[in-house]
């Protein structure tokens, strides 16, 4: 394997950071919300490209991440800790969540684990997560995805790359009342307004 560059993207925890959401309000919807929506700033992101079918390419990402690489189409594993989640984008494609602060760790050690041929790319400056929950949180996806998010199509553990209002986004279910959205930060203010709009007739309680 050719040697590659791989530096430190973290400008280290003496640096100000802000969410692509840190110029909005949060919303109240009184003391029963329908709707909860909360972002989760600063995760690491990372896409991870290679053979599935290589056991030694699985082995590596179990030992580094702690969890099995998924096979199946839209499959969503989770840590043990539910803090890291690797998820199935394409046949040779996965979307690594994990901690903030963690990443350039994660790629030493999976190029470390590896040798064989693969892509690894920190993508975490450009991203947002935001969760919604609450007994409304599906009715708002209805009105915001042609995707059917159904429970018997859209089981815990599922997650699909698809439209999202007039943006994408990628839609997971990690358990039972939690929907996750992961977000361009360049679409992340469009997305939260929509959300707000759409979550007008259920309450929405929204701290970001």
């Amino acid at each position: 394997m050719s040697n590659v560059a791989v530096f430190d993207q973290c400008a280290g925890a003496g640096v100000s950071a802000e969410s692509p959401l840190s110029h909005v309000s949060g919303k109240k919807g009184g003391t029963n919300p329908g709707v909860i929506l909360r972002e989760k700033a600063f995760l690491g992101y990372l896409t991870l490209r290679g053979n599935a079918a290589d056991q030694a390419f699985g082995d590596a990402v179990q030992q580094v991440l702690g969890m099995t690489l998924p096979t199946e189409p839209m499959a969503l594993h989770l840590s043990a800790d539910k803090s890291s989640s690797i998820q199935w984008i394409a046949p040779d494609e996965w979307l690594i969540l994990l901690p903030g602060g963690g990443e350039y760790e994660t790629e030493q050690a999976f190029r470390a684990a590896y040798s064989g041929h693969f892509a690894l790319v920190n993508i975490s400056g450009g991203q947002t997560l935001l969760t919604l929950t609450g007994p409304a949180a599906r009715d708002v996806l209805h009105k915001s995805t042609g995707y059917d998010v159904h429970p018997r199509n859209f089981p815990v553990g599922k997650g699909v790359t698809t439209t999202f209002a007039k943006a994408t986004a990628v839609i997971r279910r990690p358990s039972e009342d939690v929907w996750e959205l992961v977000v361009r930060r360049s679409f992340a203010d469009y997305c939260y307004r929509w959300l707000v709009d759409a979550s007008r007739e259920f309450g929405l309680d929204a701290e970001i």
